[in-house]
């Protein structure tokens, strides 16, 4: 008895020198409490740093390291298993959870086989604090991670509800589904998309997507459980099912910061294929701080996100991409030559009288663009006749045919300057005058300026994404649909398409902003692709089962979390290592818990397989699916 006391003793004293020790390292420590995930991935990498203070205390070097013929080997299996176990850092929600019968099986978030059904803003919870206000500035969250052998009837196609069509008359009931419908659909994406699987398969011709970027330092602000890995689990999970919605001649492409992009490539090379790498695309960011270019810095600014290409196989071909340049007016093109009126910049153009005025403009350029100009006449005359009047229609006709010819590869090295009958030059820019496009699209900016939403995406680069890879009528995805950009382009371009998103943004919701689009918004590509306004989309909303519950935790007041708990004993469909009746044993210790952990408890007493309705449990009276319904879901998923 007396060696069990001992070696439980040496056991407990090893755990609080280990705490001890991390504690001194800053990575490992978030207000004042030791980041246990973290303490385990840095072992698992192992990290030099970590390794080195383990090495400086005797216990713990002589129980992590073993000596193999003069060198000392970390066993990071067993300091894994020892930061991983209940005794070290257990938490008051641990260990609440364990009493009423969750148990952990020892997995981690490395298995490729676990599901991450949410994350952070995109599909998430918001954690409370406080107040409704608290949660949404502090932005604390939390995730749902399954381990493989929890994933039962998950990822099975769910039923429709809440069915609604919007045209240009306003939001109207759903009567019929046909296979050319636009569709915005709410819910948790991994399983929509699986829901969409069974209709869609093979048959999406381009995916535009942008996720979570997995920042610590913006407005997708995590806690350190939420780690790399985690991510890559989450972008995993739906991007194997994103391949598989793909048609053949299929394309995806992923918008991403320099945080996660050369992991994102990775792993979307172990998905869709190395060999189905196209591009690594990249396009304008601000900096949010000039003031930092001024300043010590630990890092230079990106100024740009990177858009990852793959195709669904490697014998697709991609179009060739041009830019178009637009027309400039002779009165804007003379603003821009006016400028700042400098004395050293004053100098008279070519055939310009004095009294004109005075120009800011370069003397080289303007006279090659004036010799430029008269080139492409002779060359017209030659064709047409010495005596032809030159008209910007026989301008438009043999203006790239003369570049070709020359073996000008692009339109922007030959510029155009004619004189007016008044003398004035006028800059002349052909319609459809066109530039072949690299990897680099930094003439766009990432953000879009369109709503309030705070990462709406710009919507000249989906146009010029969906034009390139995509004609009318093709499908477009968009399963991180956020303020609805993708979908918006989409309409305008006479592309068939569907979003999916699970958060509610109000009047900043993406079924807003389409419902202007069908009526014919100015606004973004609008005035440049002439869109006035029509077509139709349906909306629909994924059946919740457990989802209301889960909605019901995140809104809930502090003081309203006693009495769910009380109201979840009800609930048939809790996790089923629950345990109903040790809810009400322990309702005494659950009020003592603090309200955020309270949350994270009643969260992790839900059977995550029950979140929403199964498409084939419909005739389950208890589940209220209603005739209407079920006569929908059976149009949509083609059943008889």
């Amino acid at each position: 008895m007396d060696e069990i006391v001992q070696r439980k003793r040496k056991a407990e004293n090893l755990l609080d020198e280990l705490a001890s020790v991390l504690r001194h390292d800053d990575r490992l420590v978030a207000d004042g409490k030791l980041l246990k995930n973290k303490v385990v991935e840095l072992g698992l990498q192992p990290d030099s740093s970590l390794l080195k203070r383990l090495l400086s205390h005797p216990d713990l070097k002589s129980h992590f390291f073993q000596e193999v013929e003069g060198m000392l080997v970390f066993d990071k299996v067993k300091f894994q298993q020892f930061v991983s176990s209940k005794s070290f850092l257990p938490d008051s929600y641990t260990s609440f959870k364990n009493k009423i019968g969750l148990s952990s099986d020892g997995n981690y978030l490395k298995e490729a086989r676990e599901v991450v059904l949410s994350w952070p803003y995109k599909d998430c919870l918001l954690e409370g604090s406080q107040t409704k206000e608290d949660r949404r500035r502090n932005e604390v969250f939390w995730n749902a991670t399954l381990a493989p052998n929890q994933v039962d009837r998950l990822l099975a196609p769910k039923v429709l509800t809440n069915f609604k069509k919007y045209t240009s008359k306003g939001e109207e009931p759903v009567t019929s589904i046909a296979a050319t419908d636009n569709f915005i659909l709410r819910g948790n994406n991994l399983l929509a998309l699986h829901s969409l699987r069974p209709v869609y398969a093979g048959k999406v011709k381009l995916i535009y997507i942008d996720p979570p970027y997995n920042t610590g330092n913006d407005s997708f602000r995590y806690n350190d459980s939420f780690n790399h890995s985690t991510w890559l689990t989450f972008m995993k999970n739906r991007l194997e099912v994103a391949k598989e919605l793909l048609r053949p001649d299929g394309f995806i492409l992923l918008q991403i910061d320099n945080n996660e992009e050369s992991y994102l490539k990775v792993l979307c090379d172990e998905v869709f294929g190395r060999e189905n790498y196209r591009n690594s695309i990249i396009v304008k960011k601000g900096t949010k701080n000039l003031q930092l270019q001024f300043e010590t810095i630990q890092k230079l600014n990106a100024g740009f996100d990177t858009i990852l290409l793959y195709s669904k196989r490697e014998e697709v071909k991609l179009p060739n991409l041009f830019k178009e340049l637009k027309g400039a007016t002779t009165s804007a093109w003379n603003n821009h030559w006016r400028g700042t009126d400098r004395p050293t910049m004053r100098f008279e153009l070519l055939g310009v009288e004095p009294e004109m005025g005075q120009w800011r403009w370069e003397r080289n350029r303007s006279e090659a663009a004036v010799a430029n100009y008269a080139l492409l006449c002779g060359y017209i005359r030659q064709h047409e006749g010495t005596d032809t009047e030159i008209t910007d229609s026989l301008i438009d006709t043999y203006y790239q045919r003369y570049l070709q010819e020359q073996g000008i590869l692009e339109a922007g090295e030959f510029e155009l300057i004619r004189l007016s009958k008044t003398g004035k030059p006028e800059h002349y820019i052909p319609p459809r005058m066109q530039v072949l496009l690299s990897e680099n699209w930094m003439d766009l900016s990432v953000a879009g300026r369109l709503t309030k939403f705070e990462h709406e995406k710009n919507e000249e680069i989906l146009r010029r994404a969906i034009e390139w890879l995509t004609k009318e009528g093709d499908l477009v995805l968009d399963f991180f649909l956020g303020s609805g950009s993708t979908a918006a382009v989409a309409h305008k371009l006479k592309r068939q398409y569907i979003g999916i998103e699970q958060m509610n943004y109000g009047k900043e919701d993406a079924t807003n902003r389409l419902q202007q689009v069908i009526k014919g918004d100015d606004k973004g590509i609008s005035p440049e692709v002439g869109w006035k306004g029509g077509g139709s989309f349906v909306y629909a909303e994924l059946a919740k089962l457990n989802q209301h519950w889960v909605e019901r935790i995140a809104e809930a007041e502090e003081n309203e979390l006693d009495e769910l708990l009380k109201e979840l004993e009800l609930n048939p469909f809790l996790h089923y290592s629950v345990q109903p009746e040790m809810l009400k044993n322990h309702a005494t210790e659950f009020a003592q818990l603090e309200p955020e952990i309270k949350r994270q408890v009643l969260y992790a007493l839900l059977d995550n397989n029950q979140l929403y309705i199964n498409l084939t449990e419909t005739a389950d009276a208890d589940l209220n699916v209603t005739e209407e319904d079920k006569r929908l879901n059976k149009m949509f998923y083609h059943v008889t």
